[in-house]
Order: structure tokens, then sequence, then C-alpha cells
């Protein structure tokens, strides 16, 4: 999980990426990364299953303890990891979507509508395509070693 994290955490996301610095846009940035790990390891034998729910529980605890140390109270907790958890599933499926389509465009829409509006959208999709490509030929064993997981960010200022 802490190779994911890192990689949403990539400074480029933010200022080439225009993914907002906040809450929602590290959620968003950490969901299009789990979600990269989880579409690959959904193509592999077993035991890559077990390994997938072990990373979407890593995930949601992860976003718990944030939850938690923002400051949100044990009683609104639970009903923030409910709406949290709607928000990681559509977006999964929205992506997946997008993925299988094969359209060009449909991963950048689906960024767009999700990450934000000032997004760059199109690099965001450019990046998760790059990132898909790279896990593509690694087994269970190079999904748990490879280090990094996924390439730098690229927009056309880092060109």
């Amino acid at each position: 999980m802490a190779r994911i994290v890192a990689a949403s955490r990539e400074p480029a996301l933010y200022l080439e990426g225009r993914v907002p610095d906040d809450f929602e846009g590290r959620f968003e940035a950490l969901t299009l990364h789990v979600f990269l790990v989880l579409r690959r390891l959904r193509e592999l034998p077993a035991p890559a299953a077990e390994v997938a729910q072990d990373l979407v529980d890593a995930n949601f605890s992860y976003l718990e303890l944030g939850f938690r140390q923002g400051g949100v109270s044990d009683v609104s907790v639970p009903k923030r990891m409910k709406k949290i958890g709607r928000s990681f599933y559509g977006r999964v499926g929205a992506y997946e979507e997008a993925f299988a389509s094969g359209e060009p465009g449909a991963l950048a829409a689906a960024l767009g509508r999700n990450v934000s509006p000032q997004a760059d959208a199109e690099a965001l999709a450019r990046h998760a395509h790059a990132a898909a490509a790279q896990l593509a030929p690694l087994d269970l064993d190079g999904i748990l070693t490879a280090d990094p997981i996924f390439p730098k960010f690229e927009s056309s200022l880092s060109k």
C-alpha cells in the first residue's frame, strides 16, 4: 500500500495534473492508483484475488485513519466511510467501463467528471494508460516487489 500511496502523492499530479491538493483530490489520486493495481490483480491466478481484497481493506483502513487524524469524530467516521465506499466503488466501476470501452477519450471523460473540472483529465488518462502498460507484464510477485510500481506522471508541461 505504501508504494501506491507514494505514487498517488507524487507532486506532479497536483502541480501539473491539477488534481486538487485536498482530501478529495488525494482520495481521487489514490483511488485511480488502487484501481490500476486491482485491475491487474483481477487478471492473475490465485492468490491474486486474496491480495486484491487485502489491498481494498488496507485502502479503507488508510482512508479511515485519514478521517480520524483529520479530527472527524468517532460517531461520524462510519457515515463518512460508507459515503467514501460508495464513491470508491463508483469510480472503480467508471474507470473499468472506460478501459473496457476502448474509446480513446472515455477514461479522460470519467476522470474529468470525478477528479475536478480543473484537473488535466487528458494527462491523468495518459498516466493511467502508461501505468496499466507498466503493470501488464508483472506477475503477482512483480506487483508485490516492483519499485516504483508506477511510471512518473508526465503532462504536456513536463515534456
